[in-house]
């Protein structure tokens, strides 16, 4: 059964996140005093007294104002009150009832829908007596201060007086991380099927590359705030997707730009949260703008999906705007990308065009092989073969493998995985003290990725050396 949908919405600076947050006991929406900071919507879920049901924090609401962002918000805020089944109005209690907030109660009142009147920042009992002139709009008024808490548990309470909340499930997922144990002969049993995860993927680049426009693409609707206006995305938008019997989370976040670049306190929060959405992520998504080429910092974004160990998927996005395309224009593109970035070799490019939705539907195929990839476990009798096959010398000899500052007898005995999403593997060396050499460790890497279909995900080469009385790891 899925759980109702409840609507956040509001004038702006209301404080609409920070309840938002409150509710769903995280801390995802950009809270700050600048009015207009939430953008798109905002996708959580509350649970209460063995219960729940799904939330939505949408833009600050002004009907009448045509710029191109506040409109934008308006739409959205406008998709989250038809879908939703009640809707929580959050005003301002000091303030009083306002002009806007008026234009908002007639707009409420022609849905139909269950609207319950959080009056925030009703922090004292002056405050809460006051708050007692909403009353008059003819919905359900509950004093509240979503920073302290205060009253927020009454207002859940009433919420759920009116809608069919869903029972809570206990989440009985094991921890994703493998502890190595090095007497075992196999790779511990798998504890779940990968089949069943939720693939969480984290759509990243510049500002205005055309992010929220692939989203949209994705989802075949207008999910998030399209706009020539480059920071146009602040939150990471979480939407969830289905697709060909795969359940996806779709990650969109605002595009990170270099330091010093970022003036507004929001931005600046902003980059911070889309740089923490890839730490929750799967595989990252990497959109570049094909007009502009691949740039410095296109590589810095790069790299922070890398150290988050995120899968990569490349997409060369703004195809179709590229003139005088020929043959072998990809060929020159791509040869130009793997020269920028030479540390993602292994990361397979599209070429698309979110505006048309030319080639966007083999990203998400490439996404589950990804996917699927991370999460392989490699017994240690296939590695061991593998290594006998690959890496040691001919006839079965372990001749001694390059090291760091020049050669040395150090030797690689055998390796094993320990570790998953992405894969982790440990490299047992004897003889020298010195660590192996990046050369050799990029070889092992290469072989290793071609003979166990590591597509499009980092490989994690630990060294562990072994000393005469001593075990690997004292």
């Amino acid at each position: 059964m899925t759980a109702p949908l409840v609507a956040i919405i509001g004038r702006p600076n209301v404080g609409k996140s920070t309840l938002f947050n409150r509710l769903t006991g995280s801390r995802r929406a950009i809270v700050g005093d600048e009015p207009g900071i939430t953008r798109d919507r905002m996708f959580g879920e509350v649970e209460w007294r063995a219960h729940r049901f799904r939330l939505v924090d949408t833009g600050g609401i002004v009907p009448d104002d045509e710029a191109v962002i506040p409109a934008n918000i308006f739409k959205q805020a406008s998709f989250a009150i038809s879908e939703s089944a009640a809707i929580i109005w959050v005003v301002d209690a000091r303030a009083g009832a306002t002009p806007l907030d008026e234009e908002i109660a007639v707009l409420l009142r022609a849905t139909g829908k269950p609207i319950f009147i959080a009056a925030n920042k009703a922090e004292t009992r002056r405050v809460e007596d006051e708050a007692a002139e909403f009353h008059r709009f003819g919905f359900t008024v509950v004093p509240v201060s979503a920073e302290h808490g205060n009253g927020v548990g009454d207002l859940i309470d009433e919420i759920f007086e009116d809608i069919e909340a869903v029972p809570e499930v206990a989440d009985s997922r094991e921890n994703d991380e493998i502890v190595f144990d090095e007497d075992e002969a196999d790779f511990p049993a798998q504890a779940e099927d990968p089949a069943d995860r939720e693939i969480r993927i984290a759509i990243i680049g510049r500002p205005n590359v055309g992010k929220s426009s692939l989203l949209n693409k994705l989802l075949g609707e207008e999910r998030v705030i399209v706009s020539p206006i480059a920071g146009t995305t602040r939150d990471a938008v979480d939407t969830h997707l289905e697709f060909e019997g795969r359940k996806f989370l779709l990650i969109d976040t605002a595009g990170i730009r270099r330091k010093g670049k970022t003036t507004e306190m929001a931005e600046k929060l902003s980059v911070i949260m889309a740089r923490k959405s890839l730490e929750r992520a799967d595989v990252a998504i990497l959109v570049i703008d094909a007009v502009e080429g691949v740039t410095h910092l296109d590589a810095n974004i790069a790299g922070y999906a890398l150290d988050s160990g995120c899968s990569i998927i490349i997409a060369v996005n703004k195809w179709d705007a590229l003139e005088e395309k020929e043959t072998n224009t990809i060929y020159e593109f791509e040869r130009e990308l793997r020269q920028a970035m030479k540390f993602l070799d292994w990361a397979p490019m599209v070429a698309i065009s979110a505006l048309t939705g030319q080639r966007v539907t083999r990203l998400l195929p490439l996404a589950i092989r990804a996917f699927e990839a991370r999460d392989r476990r490699i017994q240690t009798s296939r590695l061991n073969r593998f290594f006998e096959d690959a890496i040691t010398q001919p006839k079965g000899g372990t001749a001694p493998a390059p090291v760091k500052g020049g050669f040395s007898r150090l030797k690689v005995q055998f390796l094993t995985q320990a570790g998953i999403r992405p894969p982790l593997f440990i490299l047992f060396t004897s003889g020298g003290k010195a660590g192996l050499h990046f050369s050799y460790l990029r070889y092992v890497e290469n072989r290793m990725r071609e003979e166990f279909d590591l597509f499009a995900t980092p490989i994690r080469l630990v060294e562990r050396h072994k000393t005469k009385g001593k075990k690997a790891g004292d």
